[in-house]
Order: structure tokens, then sequence, then C-alpha cells
């Protein structure tokens, strides 16, 4: 299958991406910078996974008709993402309407643009990863919430629109993985507290999970290729929370 992967070049777009490599998948990283892109891609290759890259912005029309015309996904996994923090009267509007193009907008038209191919082969799987924030709120984060609760409800409509087609969508929900994004959302939210970055950790990002613990992107890249195999087959439109316990209170 073709697994084509946007912000592949992140922490869990990367292990998405190496996950489905070697499970033999052909995998393309689609991103928005060539030279990342490019070293991901050769790391990949270099270990003898079959992979492609694509610069690809998803809040560029063009970019997503080209990416589909040129890599027509079996399996498209929606992982682009930014975040911004601040609270909603400092929080400027060409930035909230940004984080909703890349998290929301972004996924839809790529998922629209991957479609026909998918109904027409009758087979398809698009995993949209969503996140905590998807289900529950944190201070300081609205553009960030809004979109993510925006995908799962996005994700269960297309799920219905397609579910006569072997056409599956899903979307996984972790809690906070320590990738790069979330250390400056760390250092974000202990400046806009006043307190330490393991205050934050402490009291903020881990408090509400009876768990304590960060999800290893390991772990989304296992349930994103569960997703797609045949015991998955009539899982569509479901959330699958990955939070060690934090929305059962």
């Amino acid at each position: 299958m073709r697994i084509v992967i946007t912000g592949a070049t992140g922490g869990i777009g990367f292990a998405v991406a190496e996950h489905f490599a070697r499970q033999s998948h052909q995998v393309v990283l689609a991103d928005l910078l060539p030279d990342r892109i490019e070293r991901c891609v050769e790391q990949l290759r270099q270990q003898g996974f079959a992979a492609e890259g694509s610069v690809l912005d998803v809040t560029d029309a063009d970019a997503i008709a080209r990416c589909a015309r040129d890599f027509p996904a079996d399996v498209l996994v929606n992982n682009a993402g930014i975040q911004h923090v601040a609270r909603l009267e400092d929080f400027p509007a060409e930035k909230w309407r940004l984080l909703l193009e890349v998290m929301l907008t972004g996924p839809a038209m790529l998922s629209k643009a991957m479609l026909p191919g998918m109904q027409q082969r009758g087979f398809g799987r698009i995993i949209n990863i969503g996140s905590i924030h998807a289900l529950v709120a944190s201070p300081f984060k609205s553009a960030y919430v809004a979109a993510k609760h925006g995908l799962i409800g996005f994700s269960k409509v297309v799920a219905l629109e397609n579910a006569s087609h072997n056409i599956t969508i899903n979307t996984i929900c972790p809690a906070y993985v320590k990738t790069p994004l979330v250390e400056q959302q760390i250092a974000a939210q202990a400046k806009e507290h006043g307190i330490s970055e393991q205050e934050v950790i402490d009291n903020i990002m881990l408090a509400p999970m009876p768990q304590k613990a960060f999800i290893d992107v390991a772990e989304i890249a296992a349930s994103a290729a569960f997703l797609c195999s045949d015991a998955a087959r009539h899982i569509t439109a479901q959330t699958l929370v990955l939070d060690g316990g934090w929305t059962a209170r």
C-alpha cells in the first residue's frame, strides 16, 4: 500500500512513516521543507525501505492537487500541525486562521483530493491525528482546541459518506506526546503562567493523566497501523483515545 503522511518529518509523522515502512509499505513523506524531507527519505532508504518525498503546504490548493495526482494514497495520515498559545484577546487573528487552515481545512481538502481514487479502487483508510484537545480544553489554546474538536466531527461525517466504499476514517487522539511541538508549548506555558517548565509538565500537562506519562510516538504509529489492518475494517467514524485515563474522570 502507499501511505501518505503529512507533517512527516516531525516526531509523530516520522514515527508513523517508519512504522509503515517496516511493514513493507511504500511511504510518502509530505511536509513543508525540502531539505528535511530529503534527509528523512534518505534515512529510510538507507534501511532498505520504499520511501518518497512530497513538498506539501496543506494550506495551498495547488500543492494539495499535485500531491494527490503524483501520490494517490491507499492510506492518508493527516498529521501536520502547529500550535500557538495565548489568551484569545492576545491571539493574532491571522495566526488563529492559520491553525484552522493547517489542522482542519487542510485535512479536509487533502482528503477530498484523495477520496476519488480510493473510491475507484474500492479501498481507503484516512487517519486523522487529533489530540486529547479534541475532547477536552485547556486555557490559551482556543484555535488548536477548536481545530481538533472540528477534526472529530469532520471525520465522522466523511466516514458516513464513504461507508459503502470500503473506506474508513478515524481519529487518533493522544494526550501529550514529547515532540518538539510540545517542547515549545512547555516553554510558552511557563512564560504565560510565570512558572518553571517542570511545573508546567507536572502541574498542567500530566496532572489530569492518572498514568502520569507522555505518550510515545511508537504507540501512535502502531495505532495507525492497526486501523489499517483487516481486524479494523469495520472500525470507522471512531475516536481512538490514548490518554492514560485522562477522560475517564
